[in-house]
């Protein structure tokens, strides 16, 4: 929170000058790792805003690649789908021109064989037209058997001829009906052509607009790769940093829960931290126990109230969520600036085992130390 503790009116010159006197003796020892502190931070998240600004417009290029991609594949689909009824239908007008083939063939034969009929017919009345009719008429049984024949081989000749004339017109109508099925089938056969060159086409700009979206993904995951890179060696460099000045970041009076003395024992918001925070706020100590366990901690460049932490830390690809986890910050969205706490604990029993600072829930004043469980509930929790 970002309050700060008041003092009796009697002794505010005197509790001013002594505090003004120590800070200065703080600041002394504080100020060449703030200076630097700030400078790798400037430096480097500089880096790192830029990276993430490229990451952030390839992945809405990448996005928007696969969309397109999706359109362009359910085209795709489209055709093949066409192309593959086309092909139903080519392969039944084939079937039935294979149907017609043999009725062709069938009707031909019935042909030659009436015309066979036909023949021996026609081969017996040339007989029988050799043969007086008297000679004929002699060897019939009775003038009436005579004119039966006669009658009966005209009928038949007759009949013949009418079905050859008959079969000799189905065998046209096959023969149209088997013409029209293969121009069916030629154009058919032109539309599935037309069909594949499409569905070919689509086919590489699908290719093609997939290999985009993979281009841009892969450089999606070179600048986070680079970002990682750039975090640790701002880690690495202030962590050297601290070392050359003789101050460890990863302890601090006992009292404070580890918090630097540096900042733990100077007059609450007189310093300015590594992360651009107020020394002895609830902020401070947060950022300050995350990068003490190694994880990357951006600066906060003027952005560090605890209600602003989500939004801020989400610009550096950090994660937040309802569900509390050891090792997150919980933000409680309370008063003007909100309040953070970093979880050490989750409890089985649905609270949470926290520590913090700048919390006068005891009474005793702002700025101070405090380790404490509580509801998990209606926090927002960053995951580091």
């Amino acid at each position: 929170m970002k309050q700060r503790s008041t003092t009796p009116v009697s002794s505010k010159g005197i509790v001013t000058r002594s505090a003004l006197v120590a800070a200065a003796v703080l600041m002394g020892t504080a100020t060449p790792f703030m200076l630097v502190g700030r400078v790798f931070a400037d430096q480097y998240d500089e880096q790192i805003k830029q990276l993430q600004s490229e990451s952030d417009n390839y992945k809405q290029q990448a996005s928007a690649l696969g969309v397109l991609a999706g359109n362009l594949q359910a085209e795709l689909d489209k055709l093949t789908a066409q192309r593959t009824e086309l092909q139903r239908q080519i392969s039944q007008s084939q079937a039935k021109r294979d149907k017609l083939d043999q009725d062709i063939v069938s009707t031909k034969k019935k042909i030659a064989d009436t015309k066979d009929a036909l023949g021996d017919i026609i081969a017996d009345m040339y007989v029988d037209d050799s043969i007086s009719p008297l000679e004929m008429l002699a060897s019939s049984n009775s003038i009436g058997d005579y004119v039966d024949k006669q009658e009966y081989r005209s009928s038949m000749q007759e009949s013949l001829s009418n079905t050859i004339k008959q079969i000799n017109k189905l065998k046209t109508q096959l023969e149209k009906q088997k013409k029209d099925v293969e121009n069916v089938i030629k154009d058919q056969e032109a539309q599935k052509q037309s069909l594949a060159a499409k569905e070919a086409e689509q086919a590489k700009l699908v290719e093609e607009t997939k290999g985009q979206e993979s281009a841009y993904q892969a450089l999606v995951s070179q600048r986070s790769s680079e970002i990682e890179s750039l975090r640790a060696q701002q880690a690495a460099a202030m962590a050297a940093a601290a070392r050359r000045y003789n101050i460890n970041i990863g302890s601090g009076s006992a009292s404070g829960g580890g918090y630097p003395s540096v900042w733990a024992d100077a007059e609450q918001d007189t310093i300015v931290d590594s992360w651009g925070l107020y020394n002895r706020e609830c902020v401070s100590y947060t950022a300050w126990k995350v990068a003490s366990t190694g994880r990357f901690v951006p600066h906060f460049g003027g952005a560090g109230n605890a209600n602003q932490w989500p939004s801020t830390t989400a610009r550096y690809g950090i994660t937040n969520g309802s569900t509390p986890k050891a090792g997150s910050v919980a933000i409680q969205y309370v008063g003007v600036y909100g309040h953070a706490m970093y979880v050490e604990a989750v409890n089985s029993d649905g609270t949470i085992t926290v520590s913090d600072y700048n919390n006068n829930s005891d009474g005793l004043g702002w700025g101070r130390y405090h380790h404490y469980s509580r509801s998990a509930a209606g926090l927002t929790y960053i995951y580091f």
